[in-house]
Formats: C-alpha cells, sequence, structure tokens
C-alpha cells in the first residue's frame, strides 16, 4: 500500500505544479494585463484548488504509512528528526509547507470569488497563489522527485 500511495502521491506532484503555475501565471497576466475575468479563468483557478486538495488528502495518508513521515518521528524521536536534513525534510518540512500552500490557495480562491470586478479577482488569486506556489516549489524533494 505504501508504494501505491507514494506512486500516486509523486505523479499526481506533477500535475499539480502544472496547475499551479499555470493558474498563478494566468492571474498574473489578467491582473497586470488588465484582462476582463472569465468563466475559463475561474475554471483554472477551481482546478488548481482541486488537484492541491486531492494532492493533500493523498499526502496526508502518506505521511501517516510512510517510514519516513510520523513513524519516523515516533522511531527515532523529534530531536534525532530535526538533526537530521532528509528526515525533517519528509517528516517536518515538507508536509508544514504544503499545508501552507493549500491553505493558501484556498485562501486565494476564497477571496477571489467575494470580488465583484475582473482586477480584484486576478489580484487575490495572483497574491494567494504565488505565494503557495513559491512555497511549494522550495519544498518538493527535488532530488527524490526527479529520479522517477
Amino acid at each position: 500500500m505504501y508504494t501505491t500511495v507514494q506512486f500516486i502521491h509523486s505523479y499526481w506532484a506533477y500535475l499539480v505544479v502544472f496547475v499551479v503555475l499555470i493558474a498563478t501565471i494566468n492571474a498574473l497576466a489578467g491582473y497586470f494585463g488588465n484582462k476582463e475575468y472569465s468563466p475559463k479563468d475561474f475554471r483554472l483557478a477551481l482546478f488548481a484548488l482541486i488537484t492541491t486538495h486531492i494532492q493533500f488528502l493523498i499526502g496526508l495518508v502518506l505521511y501517516f504509512i510512510s517510514p519516513l513521515g510520523l513513524q519516523n518521528i515516533t522511531n527515532n524521536g523529534m530531536g534525532e528528526v530535526m538533526k537530521n536534513d532528509l528526515f525533517r525534510l519528509y517528516a517536518v518540512e515538507h508536509p508544514t509547507i504544503m499545508i501552507l500552500t493549500v491553505v493558501f490557495i484556498t485562501i486565494g480562491y476564497s477571496k477571489h470569488k467575494k470580488k465583484l470586478v475582473s482586477k480584484p479577482k486576478f489580484k487575490m488569486l495572483a497574491i494567494f497563489y504565488t505565494i503557495a506556489l513559491v512555497l511549494m516549489l522550495s519544498r518538493i524533494p527535488w532530488s527524490q522527485w526527479l529520479d522517477l
């Protein structure tokens, strides 16, 4: 089960990064280009929200069944996990930052829906999705991810 969930989590991540990148670029282009907000923009923002939430749920399952997640903290203790770069990345940094990523995308999506005109809608999406994208890219375990 662990390898299956890890496989799904790793490959779904490519979709998440791609969709959030496209949604962020779209929001920035809409804001700086003074474009009209359209149903396409809404669907793109929504798809980014949905894919990140699905990835979060898969990651949550993985955290509890992975030897590098909660089991690592339980077996080695938090002090030992924090001393080891790899253990800290998988057990603490990656989950924490990805939770923040999902929170920023959720807040950005929620706030943009309350705006009535295009510029503020794009502004909310651009701010929150950009922060989420930067956070996400900062804590992807690149060494393992690129070896797949």
